[in-house]
C-alpha cells in the first residue's frame, strides 16, 4: 500500500518539485533520477515493489526517477540499501543538497559563503540568518496568498541551511540592526518569541557577530527607505541590495555602495550599542 493510501499527503512525500527555470538543478535531478531507475532495473525490481520496500508511493518513485521531484537524503539512503548499491546512491546526496533549495536562495547562500564582512538591516522582521526554525515557519505561514505546505517546508529548510555561515572558520564579521517592534511581535505565540529572543542572545555571543537594536522611541531614523544588505569580499569587491535602490536588484557600482554604507552607518549610530542591545533583549525576554 502506498503512503498516500495510508493517509499521507503529497506534502509529506519525500521530495520537492524542481523549479522549471532552474536549468542546472533540472539537469542534476534528471541525472540522479536516471541513475536510480537504472540501478532498480539492473537488479530486476519493479517500481511497485521498490516503492513498498522504501515505504513511499509508486507515483513518487516515478516522479523521482523522471527528474520531476527532488529526493530527500533519507530517500537516497533507503534506495541505496534496498538496491544494494554499496553507497553509490547515497553518495548522490551531496549533488542533491546543492539543488534542493530554490535558485535564488542558493545564489544568496553562495555570496554569503564568500563574504568576509556582512551588514544587514531588516525593518520588517528579524533577519532570516537569526531566525529559529519555529519563528521562520510562523512567518512563512502568514504569507498571503498562502504558500503550500510543501513551499513552507522548503523555504524554512532553505533559510535554516544558510546558517552554516556562522560555522565558517575564519568567521565573517556580521552586523545586524534589529527593529524593536520585531522583538515584541509574538509571531507564532509567546513560546516561539521567547525561544527567538533566547536565540538572539546566544547569536550575539558568537565571534564576529554584532547585534544592535533600533528602539521605537528614536526621533531620527535613517532606515525608513527600507532594508539594507551589504556583502564585502576578500578581494575588495562588494555587492549591496536595498528595495530603495535599483528596484531591489543587487548593485556593485561604487556610488551605489557608498549610499548604502552611508545609510547603514547612520542607522548603526542611531541604534543602541551591542552591549545596550543585549541588555534590552534580556529585558524583553524577562517580560515575555
Amino acid at each position: 500500500m502506498s503512503r498516500r493510501g495510508c493517509g499521507v499527503s503529497e506534502e509529506e512525500e519525500p521530495g520537492w518539485e524542481v523549479e522549471p527555470d532552474d536549468e542546472w538543478g533540472v539537469a542534476v535531478i534528471a541525472t540522479v533520477g536516471r541513475q536510480l531507475r537504472l540501478r532498480r532495473e539492473a537488479v530486476g525490481m519493479r517500481a511497485a515493489d521498490f516503492a513498498r520496500a522504501v515505504g513511499y508511493s509508486e507515483d513518487m518513485v516515478y516522479k523521482v526517477e523522471s527528474g520531476k521531484r527532488i529526493p530527500r537524503p533519507e530517500y537516497l539512503d533507503k534506495a541505496d540499501k534496498v538496491l544494494d548499491a554499496g553507497g553509490l546512491l547515497a553518495a548522490m546526496k551531496e549533488d542533491v543538497e546543492k539543488v534542493r533549495y530554490p535558485k535564488k536562495v542558493r545564489a544568496l547562500a553562495e555570496r554569503e559563503a564568500k563574504a568576509v564582512e556582512i551588514q544587514l538591516y531588516d525593518p520588517l522582521n528579524i533577519h532570516g540568518l537569526l531566525q529559529t526554525p519555529e519563528y521562520a515557519r510562523a512567518l512563512l505561514l502568514m504569507r498571503r496568498p498562502a504558500y503550500s505546505s510543501e513551499e513552507v517546508e522548503r523555504f524554512q529548510s532553505a533559510r535554516m541551511a544558510r546558517k552554516v555561515i556562522f560555522e565558517r572558520d575564519p568567521a565573517p564579521e556580521i552586523s545586524f540592526v534589529l527593529e524593536e517592534w520585531t522583538l515584541r511581535r509574538p509571531f507564532g505565540g509567546r513560546k516561539v518569541l521567547r525561544q527567538q529572543l533566547e536565540h538572539l542572545l546566544n547569536a550575539g555571543q558568537l565571534r564576529g557577530v554584532e547585534l544592535q537594536v533600533m528602539p521605537m522611541d528614536r526621533e531620527e531614523h535613517a532606515g525608513l527607505a527600507g532594508g539594507i544588505e551589504v556583502l564585502k569580499f576578500a578581494d575588495g569587491s562588494a555587492v549591496g541590495r536595498s528595495p530603495a535602490m535599483a528596484n531591489g536588484r543587487p548593485v556593485e557600482e561604487p556610488r551605489h555602495l557608498r549610499i548604502l554604507e552611508l545609510r547603514y552607518g547612520i542607522i548603526r549610530a542611531q541604534a543602541l550599542t551591542p552591549r545596550e542591545s543585549t541588555t534590552f533583549i534580556e529585558h524583553l525576554l524577562g517580560a515575555t
